[in-house]
């Protein structure tokens, strides 16, 4: 465990809020100040941890003084030093003594050394300021005197950028880089030195952080902080809710086709919604699946159709057939630019959204005759380059790699005595990938490589074979469940989704398998005739 010896000299935010959080394990041994009435003192006592005043007496010297703290912390076992306002610049005679001594800077060093960093950075001017922990280095010269420019000048372990708002004063300013900056850089740069990911070099005045690199062995590309700067973009009439405010922020270094940069061609119309802009992005993901001509119809984020065709005209149509009933004022993604065709089958019924690489000019004649119909026109979708998507959650992010797999029928480990026909085979893998985008627990049911029915969001996966089933017989439009194939995101962990499978008039399966019941989930697919074939990966989709 790694103890540290804090020294404040007022009220000492950073070393409470490293005690309270305990970064790597690492807990105060004492705290130290030079100040019997500094409010540290209370507060540490609070805590159980121990205090130290050593206060510098009149007539005593630099070195003097650094002898008597030395002395005072001789009774402690500690493995690094934290300064936090401990207003006094530290010769060698107490950095020799000690073990690495850190310090919380409130600026972005080099910039902004010394004592009014909050307002240099204001009078200035910068749009970013932040705080730096550095290694803490002798600022003096042999006989004690301070060399101003070598003052916070030690080698630089973590730092954290904070923007400055229009209107920041320095008061503001203060409060914002304490609690945003400092309150995460200097437990995340004690947590490494608690987890021995830190090696200081002292005579060429070098850091080196193992942790702190997405080369890390642990880290599969995963970086050890992720930064995330955006403009906003737009203030949108409300979120999800009217009492919710709400913005769209762009990113603009992505590359990728997307709807946030996407230019809206009928300008009268009204702007996208929070809920538009989030049901336009799942919508032009799932399209990007896929090859050939291919259109989805999203509602809430969830697929209400989707199917790839010859022509995109045909391929709406089909997505559209799944679910005509729910595909009232959804969205609508092409993957092929939108010709007159097509755009006079969208306009059939009400939608709020096309997200598409390009419109004729005949069919943005027919898609602006509805005046609420917002016509997004993408560019070249090219390929997806985004790695990463994340989910803030109370408290933090979660990040992951983007679900970017794509199978083929070379992938599909066929497990039943029923093999699969050439057009089984081509339906699953139209089918998983579609299934894809569905919410979990997700069943897709599909006729070669259209939509016939989709059960989504299930704390069951019986219920979610028995809603697919349902929106087959009940809303879809010239087709049915008979003879299709269901796509599972998660293995069946028991028969009973195939006893409803067959019920439905399901012949083949395809799903991840890896079920401990896996043979008695083979057995129902033989007993009723069924080819099953395996992915051996999941898709679960949470959001």
């Amino acid at each position: 465990m790694t103890r540290i010896a804090g020294m404040a000299g007022n009220r000492g935010r950073n070393l409470l809020n490293i005690a309270d959080r305990a970064p790597g394990g690492a807990e105060l041994a004492v705290v130290l100040t030079n100040s019997e009435d500094a409010p540290v003192l209370e507060s540490a006592a609070d805590r159980g941890i121990p205090t130290e005043v050593v206060p510098l007496e009149e007539g005593m010297s630099r070195r003097e003084h650094e002898r008597a703290v030395n002395q005072a912390l001789v009774e402690y076992e500690f493995d690094l030093v934290c300064l936090d306002g401990y207003m006094r610049i530290l010769s060698d005679t107490f950095l020799d003594a000690q073990p690495t001594t850190l310090n919380v800077h409130p600026a972005l060093l080099p910039s902004f050394p010394g004592m009014d960093a909050w307002g240099d950075a204001l009078e200035a001017g910068v749009s970013v300021t932040g705080c730096t922990v550095h290694v803490v280095t002798d600022a003096t010269d042999e006989d004690g005197t301070v060399v101003r420019d070598e003052v916070d000048g030690g080698p630089i372990v973590t730092q954290e950028p904070i923007p400055v708002y229009e209107g920041d004063d320095e008061e503001s300013l203060k409060e914002r880089v304490l609690y945003e900056g400092e309150f995460r850089a200097y437990p995340r740069a004690v947590k490494w030195f608690a987890e021995g990911a830190v090696d200081v070099d002292t005579e060429a005045g070098e850091v080196t952080v193992d942790a702190d690199s997405p080369t890390a062995p642990d880290a599969e590309g995963l970086p050890a902080r992720r930064l995330v700067s955006s403009d906003r973009a737009d203030t949108l009439r409300y979120g999800e809710n009217p009492h919710q405010n709400a913005a769209v922020y762009a990113d603009y270094t992505c590359d990728e086709a997307n709807v946030v940069h996407a230019e809206q061609l009928n300008e009268g119309a009204k702007a996208l919604s929070y809920n538009n802009y989030n049901d336009a992005d799942g919508a032009l993901n799932l399209i990007k699946e896929f090859d050939d001509p291919a259109a989805a119809v999203i509602k809430h984020t969830n697929p209400a159709g989707c199917a790839t065709a010859d022509s995109i005209a045909e391929a709406y149509e089909k997505a559209l057939s799944t679910d005509p009933m729910s595909a009232f004022g959804g969205i609508v993604a092409l993957n092929r630019e939108c010709d007159a065709e097509t755009a006079e089958r969208i306009i059939d019924s009400f939608k709020e959204v096309v997200v598409a690489p390009g419109y004729t000019d005949d069919a943005l004649d027919v898609l602006f005759e509805k005046d609420n119909l917002r016509v997004l026109d993408v560019g070249e979708l090219g390929d997806r380059t985004e790695r990463f998507t994340e989910k803030p959650i109370v408290g933090g992010r979660l990040v992951q790699e983007r679900d970017l797999q794509s199978i083929s029928v070379d992938d599909l480990e066929v497990v039943t005595e029923r093999e699969p026909t050439d057009e089984e085979l081509e339906s699953m893998v139209f089918a998983w990938q579609t299934l894809k985008h569905v919410k979990s627990n997700g069943i897709l049911f599909a006729d070669g490589t259209e939509t016939v029915g989709i059960g989504m969001g299930q704390v069951s996966r019986v219920d979610a074979v028995r809603l697919a089933a349902m929106k087959a017989d009940e809303h879809a439009e010239g087709k049915d469940a008979e003879g299709a194939v269901m796509a599972s995101d998660a293995f069946f962990p028991f028969p009973d989704g195939i006893e409803e499978a067959a019920k439905a008039g399901i012949e083949a399966v395809v799903q991840p398998g890896g079920s401990v019941n896996d043979d008695d989930v083979i057995a129902a697919a033989n007993d009723h005739g069924m080819t099953m074939a395996f992915t051996g990966q999941r898709s679960f989709r949470h959001d």
